[in-house]
């Protein structure tokens, strides 16, 4: 960069928000190229990494330094990114009513509190549930281009799911191969500098999860049982599913796990205890951890609420769930997304 330069110079005196350096000291700009004869000048910026704020800061910030210096009248300013790489964890169950929704949201929400750049996509199709979970009922994405921009939600987590794009309340009779290109809108979205999505799949072992393992096969895959022979039975056909598109299973989860009397204090077992413990040793895979039957769990997913955001000792079960998760992805290569 030439001192002679001022227009290279004002760029220059941008703040990258990853570096914190200059603009064009940190590789994200070249100087600008000016032409004089109509009084514009164009800029590349490279975006990677940038998330839809980072970015719209810096268009803001160029513009703001640029134009009137000099006389210029106009900047164009062309935003180029690689491709972000990004892993896919998904949370499944062989069968609903389990509470794998709630566990995905509080898994997210626990692993940004860890530090992780995550996103969540409820991969639900047919009964998406993520919006009220995380309070953004009622609100739809923009997009930039030909994608969608995701939802912040007020825990720092972006998200996105079906129920922002459609009416609350209404069905979606949609056959397979809609709602896998409606899936993959979701994950294709621009997430800017995440780098691991969490995706709430739909109960079973139906379309939507075919879908997805051959377009975006994800990088692991959680199961989600209560203690009961039943779902338990279930979860073990969720996770052959997986094993045989060799999707790796980080481990298995033990939902509605003991209930402690709020009168008395005494636990019981309305689901059986030890299930999901049990039958991860039967079939080799590790056993993630339990997460109590507590009505402070249903009213906080109930308001948009999850336990996990919170410091109470209710958020520990997620937190140490996504300690693993976390502990699981740190082993593992590069993002492969």
């Amino acid at each position: 960069m030439s001192d002679s330069d001022p227009f290279a110079a004002a760029l220059d005196a941008i703040a990258d928000p990853v570096s914190g350096r200059g603009l064009i000291a940190s590789g994200r700009a070249a100087a600008p190229r000016v032409n004089a004869a109509d009084a514009t000048a164009s800029v590349i910026l490279d975006v990677t990494g940038l998330s839809g704020d980072d970015r719209a800061g810096l268009e803001r910030a160029i513009r703001a330094k640029l134009i009137g210096l000099g006389g210029l009248r106009d900047v164009r300013i062309a935003m180029t990114a690689e491709k972000t790489a990004r892993r896919l964890i998904v949370v499944g169950s062989g069968k609903g009513g389990v509470g794998k929704s709630t566990l995905a949201a509080n898994l997210a929400v626990a692993l940004k509190r860890l530090g992780a750049k995550v996103g969540l996509v409820d991969a639900d199709i047919y009964g998406p549930s993520q919006a009220r979970l995380l309070a953004t009922e009622g609100r739809r994405p923009e997009a930039e281009g030909q994608r969608l921009l995701p939802i912040e939600s007020p825990f720092g987590l972006p998200m996105l799911s079906m129920a922002h794009l459609v009416k609350p309340g209404q069905a979606i009779a949609w056959r397979g191969p809609m709602a896998g290109n409606a899936l993959g809108q979701l994950i294709e979205a621009d997430w800017g500098d995440v780098d691991t999505l969490i995706l709430d799949l739909p109960p079973g072992t139906g379309d939507v999860q075919l879908s997805l393992i051959q377009k975006h096969k994800p990088a692991g895959a959680i199961i989600v049982s209560t203690p009961q022979d039943l779902a338990l039975i279930d979860a073990t056909r969720a996770i052959d599913l997986f094993r045989q598109a060799t999707v790796p299973i980080i481990g298995l989860v033990e939902n509605m796990a003991g209930y402690a009397c709020p009168h008395c204090g005494e636990v019981s077992d309305p689901f059986g205890a030890g299930g999901a413990e049990a039958a991860a040793g039967a079939l080799g895979v590790p056993f993630l951890g339990r997460v109590p039957l507590e009505i402070a769990i249903r009213k906080a997913s109930d308001a948009g609420d999850p336990p996990a955001a919170h410091g109470e000792a209710i958020a520990q079960p997620f937190l140490d769930i996504a300690g693993a998760l976390m502990g699981w992805l740190n082993a593992k290569a590069a993002p492969t997304f």
